[in-house]
């Protein structure tokens, strides 16, 4: 029997797709500038705090924007303490497989599946984020294949809950020569985690994009917590000064490189109840300042913020409130990144 698959169209390489639509040296040094700071701070050269910040996912181009040029002034008045990364998410996994994907699959939220103009429309908006703020952004890695379309815009990525466990993405992490970092599965088990980083860490030989490759091992990969749901299916907690401070102790345990943390303070850490990221963020720092083996360990936060509080159904078309989780809007935001800075 016949594959069931139906091949639609052949599309462009990334370096086609590269060469069609260009960056210029401004942005690649913007890039060189941001991926070395995101590395020091992880590597412990710098003692800033790293904060992922943005909406759960960048629907609608034109409010990405406005939320990010909203984050320059915010950025010189805490850039002594914080280094601002927007998160700029345009795939996103559907735990059942079905629902709006993001940007990459639907250029438009209410049209229909398009996966060159995905390509073409998350490319020229991370293009335009660099030019136009400054900002080079965080994506989440969901589908291996799509980074290379955006390796020369990105400064950091994420492997999230559901591909942490798949060999692919670990490999893949080990060569993209930026930030990784490798989230908790949506089980509690850190060494599932844990063997991701080290994975990472190393260097690997694999099949990608119909080649042979080999890649250095990527010293960047790091751990991201982000809770997890028990036995029953509820939304169970990861961030506590407990949980910090197994993580510090099975890291050393293992010899990893660049021992570090990203929490992030929604998903199931917060039940999804958005507004818990203002008291959990507070709490990460807290726990920083009660322990030096934590402040070495947890190098930033990762919050889900857009323009207004909570989330819509994508009918709906209020503009800058997210379409998929509920996110802290902007004013909230702004607050809690000024708190953050006075309490580091």
């Amino acid at each position: 029997m016949e594959m069931q698959m139906e091949f639609i169209r052949k599309l462009p390489s990334p370096q086609e797709l590269m060469e069609q639509f260009p960056i210029d040296e401004n942005v690649k040094k913007i890039k060189a500038s941001r991926d070395q700071q995101i590395a020091d701070i992880l590597q412990g050269k710098d003692s800033r705090f790293l904060l992922i910040i943005g909406p759960c996912s960048a629907d609608n181009e034109e409010a990405v924007l406005d939320y990010i040029h909203r984050l320059v002034p915010l950025q010189e008045q805490v850039k002594d303490k914080i280094l601002l990364v927007p998160r700029v998410y345009t795939s996103k996994p559907r735990t059942i497989g079905i629902g709006y994907k993001g940007m990459l699959h639907q250029p438009d939220p209410e049209g229909k599946e398009d996966m060159l103009g995905g390509i073409i429309a998350i490319r020229e908006m991370n293009a335009r984020v660099v030019r136009e703020t400054g900002f080079t952004c965080a994506e989440e890695i969901l589908y291996p294949e799509i980074y290379r379309y955006l390796s020369d815009l990105l400064s950091y990525a994420a492997v999230g809950a559901r591909s942490v466990e798949d060999q692919l993405h670990r490999m893949m992490a080990s060569g993209l020569g930026i930030a990784v970092g490798m989230k908790n599965p949506t089980s509690s088990d850190i060494s599932v985690m844990l063997n991701s980083i080290e994975a990472a860490q190393h260097a690997q030989e694999f099949l990608f994009r119909g080649w042979e490759v080999r890649t250095k091992g990527n010293p960047l990969a790091h751990a991201i917590l982000r809770g997890y749901v028990d036995s029953f299916g509820r939304s169970m907690p990861n961030y506590h000064y407990e949980n910090l401070r197994s993580l510090y102790e099975a890291y050393h345990a293992r010899g990893l490189e660049n021992p570090a943390v990203i929490v992030d303070t929604n998903h199931a850490n917060s039940g999804k109840k958005y507004l818990e990221q203002i008291r959990i963020a507070k709490d990460v720092v807290n726990s920083r300042r009660i322990s030096a083996d934590i402040r070495s360990l947890v190098k930033g936060l990762m919050i889900e913020s857009y323009i207004e509080d909570g989330n819509q159904k994508i009918s709906e078309g209020t503009y800058g409130k997210s379409i998929t989780d509920p996110c802290l809007g902007w004013e909230k935001s702004e607050q809690l990144i000024f708190d953050l800075a006075e309490a580091l």
